[in-house]
């Protein structure tokens, strides 16, 4: 039984194999994710604003445009990473299922297990850089190169906000198969 509910073969919840431990952390990280799917798709309207309206100036009123790029990138890069550790609680990332069919029940958990660990790892690295570079960014004041010039501080923390959401989805999810695998009863043979 799972706390959430199901979308298509996902479920949107907190997955029960979660160690006690972890699951005040786990609850309060589906519902950042929640929050963050919300702004994600206001980020997504405001882009898509912004965008129309600079062809609208730009081939309707001949008028220069500099900040709408810039402004639907920040709102495209806030989107697609803030919302990715929601995505990720879904599984709805893009996999490559080929050998699942092809492995024993057995050892495509371990598969999976180690998927988890190494996007882990990598996801963890990446919130660490992209953490790095928001504080370079945000100390050495650097902005765009356009003459609207806003800080690249902006888009570094929507970076770095995102990969660390979904690093800690990672980590739970991992968690909760490693607790899974200790946790499951033998199977009885005949």
């Amino acid at each position: 039984m799972t706390r959430g509910v199901e979308i298509g073969s996902a479920v949107l919840g907190v997955d029960p194999d979660t160690p006690r431990f972890l699951l005040p952390i786990a609850i309060v990280l589906m519902r950042i994710n929640r929050l963050m799917v919300i702004a994600g798709m206001f980020a997504l309207l405001v882009a898509s604003a912004v965008l129309t309206y600079s062809v609208v100036s730009r081939y309707v009123m001949q008028s220069s445009t500099d900040w709408q790029d810039e402004a639907a990138v920040f709102c495209l890069v806030g989107a697609t990473f803030l919302c990715s550790a929601f995505v990720q609680s879904l599984r709805g990332h893009v996999g490559i299922e080929a050998i699942a069919g092809l492995l024993p029940r057995s050892l495509n958990r371990l598969r999976l297990m180690l998927v988890d660990l190494l996007g882990l790892f990598f996801c963890a690295f990446f919130a660490w850089k992209s953490w790095a570079l928001f504080h370079e960014a945000w100390v050495e004041q650097q902005t765009t190169s356009s003459s609207w010039a806003p800080s690249l501080a902006i888009p570094y923390g929507l970076m770095a906000a995102g990969m660390t959401l979904l690093s800690l989805q990672l980590l739970i999810q991992f968690s909760a198969r490693v607790n899974a695998l200790l946790n499951k009863a033998p199977e009885a043979g005949p």
